[in-house]
């Protein structure tokens, strides 16, 4: 899967979203899905989602917070920056944190995810889930998206179906990860930004055209 921006920048990234939740909640009593509304209506999300240097490694949490609101139009009250000191860690810094990695992780749009679960539930995952491995977390979400995706199956579900081959045998025969060609099928993870090389394998495990395997979304 190609990423927008490289890993090694992911913990400043998911640092930087944390903090800017917690900031937004905790210093200017903002809820965390006003906040997250904004964040995807200010396109501060998708300067993320494709790796814009300001906001990948450019700013701090703070600043993105403030960038954010500017983009808006919100209003804050003089001083609240100054204010604003926390060494501890929220469940909103949390949820932001643990945010960001899930979208790093499956290259899925913040407002797609925003789509299948809300802020607030993601914050009301932070007992038990902030002790527990980001790949819990990453498990739980993509088993709420099924879920929820279930009336409407992706193309490569269609396809994988109709051939007759079960998850594991497509796997081996396009040598593609189990786990990575479940996440495709469900949707967790968008298939229009796999490499094309993973995309051409699947097609051809399949016997199909290689659009064929892509979510596309006609005019």
């Amino acid at each position: 899967m190609t990423h927008a921006y490289d890993k090694f920048f992911l913990p400043m990234v998911m640092k930087n979203l944390g903090f800017a939740v917690d900031f937004a909640v905790n210093a200017c009593g903002v809820t965390a899905d006003s906040f997250y509304d904004f964040f995807i209506a200010s396109k501060v999300a998708k300067a993320i989602e494709e790796g814009s240097p300001v906001f990948v490694c450019g700013c701090s949490g703070t600043e993105l917070a403030l960038s954010v609101f500017e983009k808006v139009g919100f209003e804050l009250m003089q001083e609240t920056e100054k204010t604003f000191d926390r060494f501890d860690r929220s469940p909103e810094y949390w949820a932001g944190w643990i945010l960001a990695y899930y979208q790093w992780e499956t290259n899925l749009s913040f407002s797609k995810i925003r789509k299948y679960v809300s802020f607030s539930q993601i914050v009301n995952m932070y007992n038990p889930l902030h002790e527990a491995p980001q790949e819990k977390f990453l498990d739980i979400m993509n088993k709420i998206i099924k879920e929820k995706n279930l009336t409407k199956p992706t193309n490569l579900h269609n396809l994988r179906k109709a051939s007759g081959l079960t998850q594991k045998e497509l796997s081996q025969l396009a040598g593609v990860n189990l786990r990575t060609l479940q996440q495709y099928e469900i949707g967790s993870k968008d298939i229009n930004k796999a490499s094309g090389k993973t995309i051409n394998s699947l097609a051809l495990a399949l016997h199909c055209n290689f659009y064929d395997v892509m979510e596309l979304v006609l005019p």
